[in-house]
């Protein structure tokens, strides 16, 4: 019985007296097909939604709770995770909101070769959130792009039989049915000169063949990641206007279809692909979409505000695509909600900068989710330090200051100050303010992370100019920023554990 109320617990008010209902009159093993009817036709009706990445990769990181409250006063109901953090998980219990967590590709070896692995992992979770009052879980991302090309096929091996294990194990816990297996993939992940000629890389396509026909079994959509600003970023030629919504004079047509922006004609691509493989009807969600708002030419505010309410505008109204008119993305996921400036640069300095709101859960800049909310509302009680900042000291000779900038930017993030940065034009003393500043909120403000062998000094004057930000450090920043993960070390014992058993 235990099974049959984890599933109620998620059901709609009128799916849940008619689950009821039906129970009672049903003999028992006609009950597991039933909840599977009322799951699938739940699902059905649900609704195309506006969700977003979670992404944690901050020096500065607010508390769950805090991240929580600010996805429920902006009335996002979905939320992807890229792993299945307990303190993120913990937080979004009882939240109501729907949640993809995410298994990083390095734990694609070890999944994919032990059902206990498999096991401990749907365990810790997935299931042991799933109860009343839980966290509703409905996807499970195995991998995160993991056909990128310039893995060079590291992890292609290990997917398929990570997803086999992963959907043992769910049916072991009786969440086969309602928990569904995804795996984001990149758009390299096909290629075309139309979208209409779209075909997965040739190297890819039985592995995808064979992860489609899965997906497709278990009622499971096709997860992708769109990036148009990608495409501005690493083809000088690439039409800027064709990576918008507003129109352009550069479209393409194809055949009897004219693309008017790079998302449909993407979206279109990876249509005609699955096409190719028997499956040009199949669901697909965007796992990823967004635009950054620093850290190179053309990422800017603007331009984020215009892409992401064009991509929100043109989603919600379901205009769909040329190849599937009518028929949007099942859900697109913004990619991100916050900035994240411990993430890896790269891929460029623009990676920490993809987020609606800042670090610390303010609004960048006025943005229209189509949930009810005209704009997006700002974090509530957010702790910060002291209103006090880290510059140059002036009355100091700072011709010997380029080892301690080094020093500094190697430990915090400096990316706005690099070419296109919105903090590029405020001098060499702005410069070494900034990267100061960056170091000592770090340090939690401690009066000796500002002193520089005297080239630093405290003021209690902002020091910000125009869009470049100097900021302050939050004081409730999460315990487990930067904590090693040990469940996994636990996981290898208990598995090392079994096999010594196993072979005495």
């Amino acid at each position: 019985m235990t099974e049959w109320f984890l599933f109620l617990c998620f059901l709609e008010p009128s799916s849940k007296l008619l689950f009821q209902t039906k129970m009672l009159s049903l003999p028992r093993f006609r009950v597991a097909a039933f909840i599977s009817l009322i799951l699938i036709n739940s699902s059905l009706k649900a609704e195309s939604a506006i969700g977003v990445n979670w992404g944690t990769l901050s020096f500065h990181k607010l508390k769950p709770t805090t991240v929580v409250d600010l996805l429920k006063e902006n009335k996002v109901q979905k939320v992807k995770l890229f792993d299945a953090d307990p303190d993120a998980l913990k937080a979004l219990m009882g939240s109501g909101i729907q949640v993809m967590v995410g298994i990083s590709n390095d734990m694609l070896a070890t999944l994919s070769s032990s059902t206990m692995a498999s096991d401990l992992w749907v365990r810790q979770n997935v299931s042991r959130y799933i109860v009343k009052g839980g966290v509703d879980i409905r996807y499970v991302a195995v991998g995160n792009e993991p056909f990128l090309s310039s893995y060079a096929g590291q992890y292609e091996s290990y997917v398929m039989p990570a997803l086999l294990n992963l959907q043992q194990s769910l049916a072991k816990a009786n969440l086969a049915g309602y928990v569904k297996l995804v795996v984001p993939c990149n758009a390299d992940a096909y290629e075309s000169t139309l979208p209409s000629q779209g075909a997965f890389r040739p190297e890819l396509t039985q592995i995808i063949t064979q992860i489609v026909s899965f997906l497709n079994s278990n009622g499971s959509p096709f997860v992708v990641n769109i990036y148009p600003f990608l495409s501005l970023y690493a083809n000088a030629d690439f039409p800027q206007e064709y990576a918008f919504f507003e129109g352009t004079t550069h479209s393409i047509t194809d055949g009897p279809n004219v693309y008017y922006n790079a998302f449909d004609g993407n979206f279109d691509t990876l249509v005609a692909a699955l096409s190719k493989l028997g499956y040009g009807q199949m669901p697909i969600v965007i796992g990823e979409v967004g635009w950054p708002t620093d850290g190179a030419i053309g990422a800017n505010l603007t331009a984020a505000r215009v892409f992401n309410q064009g991509l929100i505008n043109h989603v919600l109204s379901n205009k769909g695509t040329p190849l599937r008119p009518g028929v949007p993305p099942v859900d697109i996921y913004l990619f991100s909600l916050l900035d994240e400036g411990a993430k890896s640069v790269l891929p460029g300095n623009f990676e920490r900068h993809w987020g609606i709101f800042s670090f610390d859960g303010q609004a960048k800049y006025a943005l229209n989710l189509g949930s009810g909310n005209r704009f997006l509302k700002n974090a509530r009680n957010v702790q910060y330090l002291p209103s006090r900042w880290c510059v140059a000291n002036p009355s100091t000779d700072l011709s010997e200051v380029t080892n301690h900038m080094k020093l500094a930017c190697s430990v915090a993030d400096c990316t706005t100050l690099n070419y296109g940065g919105s903090c590029n034009a405020i001098g060499a003393k702005g410069n070494i303010s900034y990267a100061f500043n960056s170091y000592y909120q770090l340090q939690m403000q401690n009066s000796q992370s500002c002193d520089f062998d005297g080239l630093g000094m405290v003021t209690f004057l902002d020091p910000s100019v125009g869009d470049c930000r100097f900021v302050v450090g939050l004081t409730d920043v999460s315990s487990s920023s930067h904590r090693p993960n040990c469940r996994w070390l636990i996981l290898w014992f208990l598995i090392l554990w079994g096999f010594w058993v196993f072979a005495a």
